[in-house]
């Protein structure tokens, strides 16, 4: 039956490696910011073929890599854009560190593909998909967690509708991220099945669904709470962010933008890097010369304070520091500054700090350098100035801010971590996403906020994201973008939180739920062709 899909040429069958990394650069076009979510299917759907036609292990394991290593290389093109924003290393490393990295990424489709063919070879095209989809399942859940994990993006990413629904991405909260880009695959191989088996009618249909599904509009109920904000995407630069001649400027950007509204009740929101003093008290002196407000936290507490008004709550991105005894150089026996923390402070209306965050999810080579004492003599470094590393938080934490509601805080990439963002023990109302974006050029902010919309979806909670640069937005609990901020742009929004849903089923399962689906998948390719088999034979 493989052999009447005409649709595939000759050249495939001829070279498959390079037919699979062309279908895998063609599926990443579904991402955002392109968003071809069809012609992303179609990619799917050619790669089913592929690795369903492989002659041996061997050669499903290499398209499998194949499409993988060009897939991810493209959808992560952004992360070279950080190396032209910093100083310690040569631009071009960036060019080369996305590849290199997909090298390893890669791996984790390659043994889908691997064992979808060894458990399914022979099996029915609709068998091999489940059999496909249950494994990828697995394996996108392995990218997620291990060595820190690195899950963006998921699969099913391309099948989130544009800003005003969440088009087929609704079934997240009854799936999970990871089993949807299960789902996402195995329409891909219903879609070859369909033109293989019957008629090009049976692509039409389910492809016509999807694109209902995918454009929808949600009409937004009255879901708002009694909770106001103020959003504030100041527009800092990332030539800026570390240079001291801008500080006053870019805290007067901020203060301009929040004062409006200072004798309401409200929370006010500033991103990751909105605020380069230290807030904290009892570090050496030498720490609070370069403060904007003099050397002294509390004074630059209160200032902050008077700004945003004695009703509110600001939740402010910081660096805080961890102050011990330096080991070696010109301070050596001194205290100073050991390691790093990127925080969220929340300080109120007298400039008191009322509750914080350290983030739990680092960035390996951005705020830390993996395996320090052989990387840095080869003269690696941090992308992010500073010659300390940062350290990790306890994981999610809801912040209790009374009158101003329990804040979930995931601070920029944390966000992309399905099934660890919330507290379950301590559900928050709503989820705040500080990040600072300006690192990532066209197509990363994009992607970073289609992915905090997956989340607000699939734990039922809105998100808030005040960003540095753009795209700042509040996405309620559906995932619908009820407000935003474009790049390159100093602005606010204001308004009502949108409230919080009940807990979805993937909220309170988390990734129980993810691999129950695996199961299910691989349950379903593995018995079903049997039982049809048995009741042909009894007829």
């Amino acid at each position: 039956m493989i052999e009447r899909l005409a649709a595939v040429p000759a050249l495939a069958r001829r070279f498959p490696a390079l037919a699979a990394m062309a279908l895998g650069l063609v599926a990443a076009f579904a991402y955002p910011p392109l968003h071809l979510w069809s012609l992303g299917l179609a990619a799917l759907a050619g790669f089913v073929w592929l690795i369903r036609s492989a002659p041996t292990w061997r050669s499903a394991l290499g398209r499998g890599w194949c499409f993988g290593w060009a897939h991810l290389t493209l959808a992560n093109n952004w992360i070279a854009t950080a190396f032209t924003h910093q100083a310690q290393m040569p631009e071009f490393l960036g060019w080369l560190a996305v590849p290199l990295l997909c090298i390893y990424l890669a791996w984790y489709p390659a043994f889908a593909a691997l064992a979808a063919h060894l458990l399914a070879k022979k099996r029915p095209l609709w068998a091999f998909g489940l059999m496909l989809a249950g494994a990828w399942i697995i394996t996108e859940w392995l990218r997620g967690w291990v060595f820190t994990g690195y899950p963006w993006p998921p699969l099913g990413l391309m099948l989130l509708g544009g800003w005003d629904t969440p088009g087929a991405a609704m079934l997240l909260p009854f799936m999970g991220t990871y089993a949807f880009s299960g789902l996402t695959l195995l329409l891909a191989a219903v879609l070859l099945a369909n033109g293989v088996v019957r008629h090009w009618l049976g692509v039409i249909v389910p492809l016509g669904a999807v694109a209902f599904a995918m454009h929808a509009p949600i009409r937004p109920a009255v879901t708002d709470s009694k909770l106001r904000y103020t959003l504030v995407q100041p527009y800092i630069p990332q030539s800026e962010i570390n240079d001291g001649s801008k500080f006053e400027e870019q805290f007067d950007r901020l203060a301009r933008l929040s004062a409006e509204g200072r004798n309401q009740s409200r929370i006010v929101l500033w991103p990751e890097s909105g605020v380069p003093d230290y807030l904290e008290e009892g570090y050496p002196e030498r720490y609070y010369i370069a403060m904007t407000a003099g050397a002294d936290p509390v004074i630059a507490r209160k200032r902050i304070g008077e700004v945003i008004g004695p009703q509110s709550t600001l939740l402010t991105g910081v660096v805080n520091l961890n102050i011990g005894t330096l080991p070696g150089g010109f301070n050596k026996g001194r205290p100073g500054a050991v390691s790093a923390r990127n925080s969220v402070m929340a300080i109120n209306g007298a400039g008191a700090i009322v509750g914080g965050y350290d983030k739990a999810h680092l960035v390996p080579y951005g705020e830390y350098l993996p395996m320090r004492p052989l990387l840095e003599p080869l003269g690696l470094s941090r992308l992010v100035a500073g010659s300390i590393d940062y350290l990790p938080g306890p994981g999610p934490r809801t912040v209790d801010l009374k009158q101003h509601g329990k804040a979930g805080v995931m601070i920029c990439y944390e966000i992309v971590f399905s099934g660890a963002v919330a507290d379950k023990a301590n559900r928050p109302d709503y989820i705040f996403n500080p990040s600072n974006d300006g690192w990532f050029g066209w197509w990363g902010p994009p992607q970073h906020l289609a992915q905090a919309r997956m989340r607000a979806i699939e734990e039922g909670l809105p998100v808030l994201r005040s960003t540095t640069t753009g795209i700042s937005a509040v996405i309620d609990a559906k995932g619908v973008v009820r407000e935003a901020i474009g790049t390159g742009k100093a602005d606010k929004r204001e308004g009502f939180v949108p409230k919080a849903k009940p807990p979805t089923l993937f909220g309170q399962l988390g990734h129980t739920l993810t691999l129950a689906w695996a199961a299910l998948f691989l349950a379903l390719g593995l018995v079903l062709p049997r039982v049809l088999a048995l009741a042909r034979a009894r007829r």
